[in-house]
Parts: C-alpha cells; structure tokens; sequence
C-alpha cells in the first residue's frame, strides 16, 4: 500500500509503498477514505512523543470502510463505514469497563503507538471497543475532521467542563480544536469568547456562533479584555492551542470557582507550564484535563448533529492528496489557513 513514512524525526517524509496490515484475531484493517491533519501528528513528527517507533507512518483521525476482519471480531463485518477515537482502550480492563476507555491503562493511539491513516489502509486492535459507525447521509471528509479536534472539544466542553446555558465560555486558540469547541459551547447556550493572534480565524470564530473576539497580538491585556466582555471572567475556559502563555492566560481569566479545561497538547521544552496557583487557590478554580472521548459517547454529539445543532462540515479547510500532505503536516507549527485540513486522495 502506498503511505506516508518518516524515518527519523524533523526529516523530511516521504510516500513509500509499504507492506498493507492484516487485522489481529480481534481486530480490523480499515480502507483509509479520508484522514485529518493534525497538529498532534506534528508534534509525533518533530520527536515529542516518546513512544513512536521509526520508521513511523503518522495520522490518528480518519474514517472509512472496513476491509477485513479478525477471527474474534463479534460486531463488524467488511463494507462497515466506521472511525474512531484516537484514544483506543483494551476493552478489559477497569477504566474499560468504567467506561473510560480515554484513560485505558493500556491505550493506543494509531499514529503514534502504532502505524496511522496516512496509508491507504490501517489496522485497529480490539475493533469491538473502539470503532463508531458512521451516519450513512455523514461524508468521510466530514468523519475525519470529528475524529481528534471536534470529539476532543465535544469531551471538553460538555463532559469536562460541564458547561450549561448562560455561562460564559473562553476558548483560546481558533485552530480545529478551538473552532470546534466554539460550535459545541455555543449549541449548549454558553456565550464564547475566542481569542486567537489571527484575524482570519477570529472571522472563522465568529461564524461558529463566537459573541466576542479578543485578538491576543493586538490586545495590551487579553486577560484584561476577557474579563471585562463576560462581566468578571469566564465560567469555563479551554486552552485548546497548548502553549504556556495560553494556559496561563485561560486560568488567569477565570471568574470565582470557574473552571479551566486544558485540551491542547503542552509537550518538550512547554510541558512544565508556569500556573497561576496563588489565584487557583484563592479564587477556588478547577483546573481539568481532558483526553480524547469514548467511542460511547459518539451517539450523543452525532444526536446533535443529526438535529441540527452541530454543524462539524462548517470546519472543513482544505481537501489534499496523500503526496500534499507531507507539506502540511511538516508546516503545522505555523498558522496556515483556519478550518480542518483533510486528506482525501489516496
């Protein structure tokens, strides 16, 4: 099968026609229909996750069509439209069987623990925990943009950080995740502040139903300016970009027992981020983690797109080539066109 392939970290990749997967005896292998871009995927590529084995094939959201099926697989068959978390869980375990497979002592991701979607094809262990069946009227395209940044924000918004109607809701950082996190906080009633350095995102913000933008490079005090918009600070607020300035900024900005959600991924030399713990404890804030989602959750953010209320095509940015996406993913540090960059040729 033909695939995207590093064989050493910040080097250039290349397409290599590779050997395709055979699915294990409770597994599946997966025709790839489309794959998102995603900056995880470049925090992989650069070294920042310890546990990727070279030579590596990254991607970790995708949808598309089940191919073959391992022996013990109970509820899958080939020709199955399906994608998944990017956290699998084991299925056997205590945190499996509490249900939070997101935090399964003995999780994998594809794309990092095991070779990913930006292949042709793609085998998931232990299929009858982690794969989601997809809406027939859904596009791959739209699938794949769900599969990391909008199931993550679905997790974070609603089961993370409990957001009800009313509240005020900062989200900093208008990448995919943010984006995303802005269109699930404003169908559950919040009023959102976004806050990004782009204009052209801050633009995409506002038609994910954002009520104010902040422009973090042209405000004096973007802390400050939250506050003032939501009348004394955030009820929740989300650091959706990952870096110690935003952190800090998202619980800065945290009215009285407010709550700061941190989804972005924090890695190498920003994974020791300075936190404001005097206001934490003075102020009786929450900080929470959250990762990934459960394939058992799907059912509820697809009833919501199904009714109207989540519209996740609004996200898609461009639609590439397998060769294209080299590029993009070598280049997902930098601030390159808002919405969901997706891959669609194979």
């Amino acid at each position: 099968m033909k695939a995207v392939v590093y064989e050493a970290f910040n080097e250039m990749p290349g397409i290599q026609n590779v050997a395709s997967p055979d699915p294990t005896p409770l597994g599946v292998v997966i025709k790839v229909m489309a794959t998102g871009v995603c900056r995880s995927d470049w925090h992989g590529w650069v070294g920042h996750d310890h546990g990727i084995e070279l030579p590596h094939v990254p991607g970790h959201e995708f949808a598309g069509i089940v191919e073959a099926v391992g022996k013990d697989v109970k509820k899958w068959k080939a020709g199955d439209r399906v994608t998944v978390p990017f956290v699998g869980g084991c299925g056997s375990c205590p945190d499996c069987a509490g249900g939070n497979q997101q935090v399964c002592s003995n999780q994998f991701q594809p794309g990092f623990g095991s070779w990913g979607s930006f292949a042709e094809y793609v085998m998931i262990n232990f299929a009858d925990t982690n794969l989601v069946p997809l809406p027939e009227d859904m596009e791959f395209a739209t699938a794949a943009s769900l599969g990391c940044r909008f199931v993550t924000s679905f997790r974070a918004v609603v089961d993370q950080g409990g957001v009800k109607p009313g509240q005020w809701v900062a989200v900093h950082g208008c990448g995919g995740v943010g984006l995303s996190a802005i269109m699930i906080a404003n169908a559950m009633g919040a009023q959102v502040v976004a806050v990004d350095i782009s204009e052209d995102a801050l633009e995409m913000a506002k038609s994910m139903g954002a009520a104010a933008v902040v422009n973090g490079a042209t405000s004096p005090n973007a802390v400050k300016e939250i506050r003032a918009i939501t009348g004394g600070g955030a009820h929740v607020s989300l650091d959706a970009l990952g870096h110690p300035l935003t952190c800090n900024n998202s619980i800065s900005c945290l009215r009285k027992q407010g709550r700061h959600v941190q989804v972005g991924l924090l890695l190498g030399e920003q994974r020791k981020p300075s936190i404001p713990m005097a206001r934490v404890i003075a102020f009786e804030l929450e900080i929470v983690g959250s990762h990934g989602i459960q394939a058992h959750r799907y059912d509820d953010m697809f009833a919501m797109v199904k009714s109207g209320k989540l519209t996740p095509e609004q996200l898609l940015g461009r639609q590439i080539s397998l060769e294209e996406s080299i590029e993009a993913l070598v280049t997902m540090d930098q601030f390159t066109s808002p919405g969901v960059t997706v891959v669609t040729k194979f």
